[in-house]
Order: structure tokens, then C-alpha cells, then sequence
């Protein structure tokens, strides 16, 4: 099965590139943010596929946890927020929660103490793996949860207001496209927690592809000339 952690690892890797050549071009905040996001999600695709090449070392299951099952949906939602929240003030707060976070969430999972015999197998259990601390194997729900409803619902109200506008056809297709992918995404932390190799990899690879495909297509331009919806799609 390491054939679909390398697919994920590729993919989002090109998935990286193309957002943040975007955000080169356009300086907009929320593009730095999902390229971080999905920069940590290649890294993270490319540690799995390491293991289940190689076997699994104590630092690379560390490393899978940190970018992979906890910070990854957080930042793609905090992408969300700088795209839709016109008030500069409440998407900074976001900011500074999060950044918190993750130095918090750094700190634990650096000291966690991992279970070196649950490493053994293509996808270590997390709950095998954390079984000496509860609140690190948690934390993985506790951060992408709430930032996957925020996501969600971010890209639904997005594909919302681009209904029935024949012109943004492609822009909505993809952008349902991304809910879509982002949901497979997140079903697969379920796999991670019991060491379902098949089952993680199959959701890893396919929501990162149906993500890439939801971008590429939102990304095309109108099909004729209308009202700017900067903060309706992904540009």
C-alpha cells in the first residue's frame, strides 16, 4: 500500500506549488496559509510512505501526528477565515490562537511518550501509540474537528453564493469539489486512530486528488465578465 502515501505525498506537493506561486503573484494571506497547510499534508503523506517502506522510527510517527493528524485541517481553515472574514480583527485573533496552538501542540507531541513497540506494521495505531497519554492521541480530534466544520462551512457558503450564476459554473463545481475532498480527508484520521493502512491511504489519496481537481476547476476564469466574488472562490 505504499503506492497511494507517495500518490498523496506528489499530488499534494503540486497542490502546494501551484497555490503558493498564487500567492506570489497575489500576496493574499489565506493563499500563504493553505500552501503551509498542504505543505504540511505532503510532508505528512511522505513520512507514511517512509514507514510503510522502511519501518517506522519514533521521530517520523511524531512528525506523521503533528503536520498530519493535527495541524494540517486547522490551517487550511484559518485560510478560510482570512478569505471570508472582512474584519481584519477577528481573522488576526484566529491567527494568534492558532499559532499558539501549534506551539503547544509542537511541544506535547515532541515529548509525548510513544509506545516503540506499537511502531511495528505499515500504519501504527495511534491509539496503540499514545496509549501512555490520552491527551496527545485526543488532540488529533480536539484541533481538526472544530477547523473541518469551520472549513466546511466555509466552502459550502462559498459554492452558496455562486449558485445559479451560469458564469461561475466551473469556480462552484470546484469549489463543492473541495468540501467534497476535504471531508474524505478528514474521514481518514478515523483510520489513523485504529492503524488502518488500506483504509487511510485510500482517503488520503483520493480527498487530496478530488481537492486538486476542486481547485484546478475553481481556479479557471469566468466564462464572462461579472461582479467580482474575491471572497467567494478560490483565486
Amino acid at each position: 500500500m505504499w503506492v497511494f502515501p507517495l500518490l498523496a505525498a506528489v499530488v499534494g506537493a503540486a497542490f502546494t506549488i501551484l497555490v503558493a506561486v498564487q500567492f506570489v503573484r497575489r500576496r493574499r494571506p489565506y493563499q500563504a496559509l493553505w500552501a503551509l497547510a498542504l505543505a504540511m499534508f505532503a510532508a505528512a503523506s511522505l513520512v507514511v510512505f517512509l514507514g510503510v517502506l522502511h519501518g517506522w522510527s519514533v521521530a517520523e510517527f511524531r512528525v506523521y501526528w503533528l503536520l498530519g493528524a493535527v495541524l494540517t485541517v486547522p490551517y487550511l481553515a484559518q485560510g478560510e477565515i482570512h478569505l471570508l472574514v472582512r474584519d481584519r480583527r477577528v481573522s488576526s485573533f484566529a491567527l494568534l490562537v492558532l499559532l499558539f496552538g501549534t506551539a503547544f501542540a509542537l511541544s506535547r507531541i515532541r515529548t509525548a511518550h510513544v509506545d516503540v513497540a506499537a511502531l511495528a506494521g505499515n500504519l501504527p495505531s495511534g491509539t496503540k501509540a499514545f496509549r501512555d497519554d490520552q491527551f496527545v492521541l485526543q488532540m488529533a480530534r480536539l484541533y481538526s474537528i472544530p477547523a473541518y466544520v469551520v472549513l466546511v462551512a466555509g466552502t459550502l457558503w462559498s459554492a452558496w453564493r455562486m449558485r445559479g450564476r451560469p458564469e461561475l459554473r466551473d469556480r462552484f463545481a470546484g469549489t463543492l469539489a473541495i468540501a467534497i475532498g476535504a471531508t474524505v480527508v478528514a474521514a481518514g484520521s478515523a483510520f489513523a486512530a485504529t492503524g488502518s493502512s488500506t483504509g487511510f491511504s485510500l482517503t488520503l489519496a483520493a480527498g487530496i486528488a478530488v481537492m486538486f481537481y476542486g481547485f484546478l476547476r475553481a481556479s479557471r476564469p469566468a466564462r464572462s465578465p461579472g461582479p467580482s466574488l474575491e471572497n467567494a472562490s478560490l483565486r
